[in-house]
């Protein structure tokens, strides 16, 4: 039986992005007593901290839910990675730390399906005040669009190679263009990457939100501990019900509200759990139905992508870098001064582009790929070097397809099962086909002769419509921007409404990538900050 236990005001599930900035702002009013409860573990493991080793995590599933896809009909039957952060942070600690903010026209849509309060010029000073903008490229620059006075610290990439710079020129030449600043006035062009690196250490939401506070006398902060259910008492949230390490369950309850911020999968998976889903899955399940709720885990967006990737004629910077004794010395660097090789990655360009000439956001992203995915230590004599090589992926921005989540248990610990439904459309299909090919345009253009040999992906075998599409249904990866599983809306079928209420339900809100009602053009880590902030205000102003 589980144990009562103490009482809060504010119960906050998932200190992920989204967790840590509701953390932050509901505390600054010291008569709040707020609860932060996180499964993962404290974000201690120095691998976090260096931007080079980002992809470990990825790789290797470390701090993850461990999420995969149920096999995909469009993808040859792959069952596709989503990676989820299990850790203080989230996926704000093990993400690429890219900072994109979308497009005005993605929040423009999102206002004109009856979302009044949430257009561009509603969410512009959320994205404002979030960030602390540091432009090395031009210091003396101050515009409408940047913030310099928020938590997050923010800068354009700082890594060096010449290839770069062949990329900018090629991306000019055949008609894509620069872009100055892709979080400013213009989002359209290629551009050097934003990231939220700090002193060459990788700078999450837990950095700028959570451990400036985590001291706060009426904040705690629960890790390890996993929320089992939601408590009701007539379609009002009153508490949780949580498991510690040892699997002991206790009641804590929150006088004023629940917030779910858990994330795409997770946020929805407690809903379920709790009762509030779709009711036929629940009374499968055996679990008592306190709201019908059919949208709660449908509506799954994510990107998808394809790369190309080519041999590079003579070895780039990074190569002699990742011999074995040259990398730890780097390594070792990065983790305690913010210095050397290990400070950045070889990843520091971003394009965005109209494949489609009538689409009025950008319906492709462009990330480049400075070294090979297998890239690995190497150490002459023992173990030979790897050979040097780039490319580049384009992301499907805007898919039409939508997944799915499916609850397959009652017990908390059972993950969903995922159909994401990757490219079940024509149209999703021609779009990331014609991406691919402007990517393979991008590479192929004069500016990139001296770097360039063979094409080794694809490779240049690979030339019709259904090559190409072989191509992609057997490569094709997630980006890890799952989304839309508890979609905000003004229609009375969306599951939260237009200030993040869970609609029937009183006292709980949810405030992360769920509730976002279509995928924005680019990395979401970003947006779900500005959710968060957001929700933070409804909150607090709903008080007074």
């Amino acid at each position: 039986m589980a144990k009562k236990n103490r009482e809060y005001d504010y119960i906050i599930i998932g200190a992920g992005s989204a967790g840590c900035v509701l953390a932050n702002r509901l505390t600054e009013d010291s008569k709040n007593r707020v609860l932060l409860v996180e499964a993962g573990p404290k974000d201690y493991d120095p691998m976090i901290k260096i931007p080079l080793l980002w992809m470990q995590f990825v790789k290797k599933r470390r701090l993850d839910w461990g999420y995969n896809t149920q096999p995909e009909t469009f993808m040859d039957g792959r069952e596709i990675e989503c990676v989820r952060g299990r850790v203080v942070g989230g996926c704000s600690s093990i993400n690429a730390m890219t900072v994109v903010r979308g497009n005005v026209g993605d929040y423009q849509r999102w206002q004109k399906t009856g979302l009044d309060h949430w257009g561009y010029n509603d969410v512009l000073p959320y994205f404002k005040k979030i960030e602390n903008w540091e432009d090395e490229i031009n210091p003396e620059s101050q515009n409408e669009y940047r913030g310099t006075n928020g938590p997050l610290k923010v800068r354009f990439s700082k890594y060096q190679d010449p290839l770069y710079t062949a990329y900018l020129k090629a991306a000019d030449n055949i008609g894509l263009g620069l872009a100055e600043d892709y979080n400013g006035a213009n989002q359209i062009g290629f551009s050097r990457s934003q990231q939220n690196i700090f002193e060459g250490r990788r700078f999450s939401a837990a950095d700028a939100y959570l451990k400036p506070i985590v001291n706060r006398s009426n904040l705690t902060v629960l890790d390890r501990q996993f929320v089992t259910r939601l408590l009701f008492e007539n379609k009002k949230a009153i508490g949780i019900e949580v498991a510690n390490r040892s699997g002991d369950l206790s009641i804590i309850s929150a006088d004023r509200e629940v917030v779910l911020s858990a994330g795409a999968i997770n946020s929805p998976h407690l809903l379920m759990l709790s009762g509030i889903g779709p009711a036929q899955q629940l009374e499968k399940q055996g679990i008592r139905v306190v709201l019908d709720a059919p949208e709660v885990g449908k509506n799954l967006q994510d990107h998808i992508s394809a790369s190309v990737g080519y041999k590079r004629k003579t070895p780039g910077p990074f190569l002699p870098k990742t011999r074995i004794d040259r990398l730890t010395i780097g390594l070792l660097s990065a983790y305690l001064f913010g210095t050397g090789v290990a400070a950045d990655f070889p990843g520091g360009l971003n394009g965005f582009a109209n494949v489609d000439p009538s689409s009025d956001v950008p319906d492709t992203q462009i990330l480049f790929n400075g070294a090979p995915a297998n890239a690995y230590p190497w150490f002459p004599i023992l173990k030979p070097k790897w050979e040097d090589g780039f490319g580049c992926r384009a992301v499907l921005l805007h898919p039409e397809s939508r997944g799915s989540l499916e609850l397959v248990s009652s017990n908390p610990t059972t993950l969903m099962q995922l159909r994401q439904n990757f490219l079940s459309t024509e149209n999703d299909r021609k779009m990331l086909r014609d991406g691919f090919k402007v990517c393979r345009h991008l590479s192929e253009d004069p500016a990139l002769d001296e770097f360039r040999s063979d094409e080794v992906l694809p490779g240049n075998l690979v030339k019709t419509d259904q090559e190409i599409d072989e191509h992609i249904r057997a490569t094709g990866i997630s980006v890890h921007h799952p989304c839309g599983t508890c979609r905000m809306g003004s229609d009375h079928s969306s599951v939260v409404d237009g200030t993040l209420k869970v609609r029937g339900i009183d006292n709980l809100r949810v405030a992360d990538a769920s509730v976002m009602p279509d995928i924005i053009s680019g990395n979401i880590q970003i947006p779900v900050l500005m959710i968060a902030e957001r929700a933070s205000e409804f909150i607090i102003n709903q008080r007074h």
